[in-house]
């Protein structure tokens, strides 16, 4: 009886238990990976060849490629090289599991529970699951339609600030708080979405714009920055100022649902997104919802395949973009 994965009743899912024997040791671990990152065999990361020798004596490394030199010795590489992985101390076992955790906590995985389930400290598995966002990052759009669009607004609730920080405050709304825009295709139910640092045309209807099609039909809420979509897509708007949210065919419930899920991964398991990571938290659900239709087995293969000539840093992760990391000064 095949077992119900979570999100979807006719998805097939994975017990733990079945997991464990999947990754009962290091071996088995990374020979799935490999099977994942290499299905039709090893090739070189750097020059592309399948004329590679493997299994060869190295303290990481575990291929060789036999026509590239890396100065002057043979190109040497591993499962994790040109990959997420890169770098990357962690077992192979440990990167198994933890994509099986990231991938079946549909609203999402604390790096706390992530630091206690593989014994791992709670820095790697924070640096862990941004690598596991980044190899969920994948092009979305243009969108052939019809479309819905809106945006949503991530931070802390004026109610819950301080007498000072609600003085600081200024405007109404949606005041101190993050940007997030996306898009839904109705015809594929694939969704794209974005952290704007602005609300202003060129950052929200211009994100609109990039992600459908010329001439599409396209449904959004009644704010002002949408008027620009005019002239280029077939648009039509509901009046939620009046509360009316939906007109026939026009409304923009299937986005908002994806805002659902994300805020409840917000206030749920995450707790507080930062300006610096949020468009990493943006990429997460919005990867989570394109996939929601496969088996669980699919999904954890499509992170692998995710993972290859993406490559990311601590010190990449930790530096200043300019925006705030919500720590404490």
């Amino acid at each position: 009886m095949a077992r119900k994965a979570p999100g979807k009743s006719h998805r097939k899912g994975l017990t733990f238990m079945e997991v464990a024997d999947m990754f009962r040791d290091e071996d088995t671990a990374r020979d799935w990976i490999a099977s994942q990152r290499w299905p039709d065999g090893p090739h070189c990361p750097k020059c592309g060849s399948v004329n590679v020798q493997s299994g060869i004596k190295h303290r990481t490394m575990t291929h060789r490629c036999r026509d590239c030199m890396t100065g002057k010795s043979k190109t040497m590489f591993s499962i994790k090289t040109g990959t997420v992985m890169e770098g990357s101390n962690l077992k192979y076992r440990a990167w198994a599991v933890g994509i099986y955790l990231f991938t079946t906590n549909i609203k999402g995985v604390s790096s706390m529970r992530l630091h206690r389930e593989l014994g791992i400290s709670q820095k790697a598995a924070w640096f862990m699951l941004h690598r596991l966002r980044l190899a969920m990052e994948a092009e979305t759009g243009p969108f052939a339609g019809p479309v819905e669009a809106d945006e949503t607004y991530v931070g802390g609730k004026r109610k819950n600030k301080s007498n000072a920080e609600r003085k600081a405050a200024t405007g109404r709304g949606a005041v101190d708080m993050e940007a997030v825009v996306g898009v839904k295709d109705r015809a594929t139910n694939k969704v794209a979405a974005r952290h704007v640092t602005r609300t202003d045309t060129p950052h929200v209807a211009g994100f609109v714009a990039e992600k459908t099609r010329i001439g599409a039909k396209a449904y959004t809420d009644d704010a002002a920055v949408y008027n620009a979509l005019d002239p280029w897509f077939d648009h039509e708007s509901v009046n939620h100022s009046a509360s009316e949210y939906v007109r026939g065919d026009a409304h923009t419930n299937g986005i908002e649902a994806l805002w659902s899920m994300f805020k409840r991964g917000q206030h749920g398991i995450y707790h507080k997104f930062s300006p610096k990571h949020l468009d990493r938290y943006v990429t997460e659900f919005a990867g989570r919802h394109n996939d929601r239709e496969a088996d669980t087995v699919d999904q954890m293969a499509g992170i692998v395949s995710g993972m290859q000539g993406k490559r990311l840093r601590y010190r990449e992760l930790i530096a200043d973009n300019g925006l705030s990391s919500g720590a404490r000064s």
